[in-house]
């Protein structure tokens, strides 16, 4: 079974930063478990690796696909599984980094099956929150199953539709979802959740948002409406929609980057709270002991 260091964590806990110093401590090379870092030219809005981050240790899976295309949990597990076998035949240490809760589970648990897609049903409810907008449906998701229905934001659409379309099928989504946690291990992994003091991650949100109003995000928002005909597609990372309204003039800047901060935050802590039900996760706080770590890790 091959041996994985995984660094995983909320929204800018410092994932990728101790995920470089430890890929240079070991020898290792980084593979993504973002779920919107797979998508090309959406930098700024995702805080991919920056141009020295990317030097400082090789990652793989960033910029798959375009905004739009399609990428699920199991269609990452298949990629993720390529690159860390990859790595691990060249004598490399595989790092798995990123806060995406369901493509994590999938790849150390494995991905239980799921009702297929409904293209009827999906157009119905997709009418239907043309008509009467997303918090609707986010409402009957909620009374359905309410445990499925906090960690989905009541504007993603595409996620609101798959919860539904599953509940049609006769599953709850969140009992579906907590069946991963009972899969057999699919490697060897070191667990590792960041756990910064919230007055920490929260300070550090806000100003990584602040950064990236005035970083590029308002271009890359830009972009994505002038792809889609003036609007951008409904699962994108958070921020890309404030500030398109902003660019737009229908909000003031403060107010956008208000809105987006408190997004991540909101984001941040559903990532810990889907993280503090994996099994055998261990929660660091800053200051890293990158040594330590690496001693743990680097078994070759």
């Amino acid at each position: 079974m091959i041996r994985v260091a995984v660094i995983a964590g909320p929204t800018a806990s410092g994932k990728t930063a101790l995920a470089v110093a430890l890929a240079r401590r070991v020898g290792g090379e980084i593979v993504n478990a973002d779920s919107q870092q797979v998508y090309r030219g959406l930098d700024v809005g995702t805080a991919k690796p920056s141009a020295e981050e990317r030097a400082a240790a090789p990652h793989h899976l960033l910029d798959l696909v375009a905004p739009g295309e399609g990428m699920d949990a199991a269609r990452f597990v298949a990629l993720a599984d390529g690159a860390i076998a990859d790595v691990a035949s060249r004598g490399r240490v595989p790092i798995v980094a990123g806060g995406t809760g369901l493509y994590l589970r999938a790849l150390l648990h494995g991905v239980v099956a799921a009702p297929g897609r409904d293209p009827a049903l999906r157009a119905r409810l997709e009418e239907e929150a043309a008509r009467l907008g997303r918090p609707a449906l986010h409402a009957r998701l909620a009374a359905i199953d309410p445990e499925a229905a906090r960690s989905i934001r009541p504007n993603d659409l595409v996620r609101i539709v798959r919860a539904l379309e599953i509940a049609a099928s006769g599953r709850r989504p969140s009992e579906l979802r907590a069946a991963h946690a009972f899969l057999p291990d699919r490697y060897d992994a070191v667990l590792l959740a960041l756990d910064p003091p919230r007055a920490e991650l929260h300070a550090r949100i806000d100003a990584r948002v602040t950064e990236m109003f005035a970083g590029g995000l308002l271009d890359e928002a830009r972009a994505l409406a002038t792809r889609f005909g003036g609007e951008v597609p409904p699962r994108l990372p958070i921020g890309y929609a404030e500030a398109l309204a902003y660019a737009r003039g229908a909000l003031p800047l403060e107010e956008a980057i208000r809105r987006v901060q408190v997004a991540h935050r909101r984001y941040a802590r559903r990532q810990i709270v889907w993280l503090r039900k994996e099994r055998g996760v261990e929660w660091i706080r800053p200051p890293y002991d990158v040594e330590a770590l690496a001693r743990r890790v680097d078994r070759r």
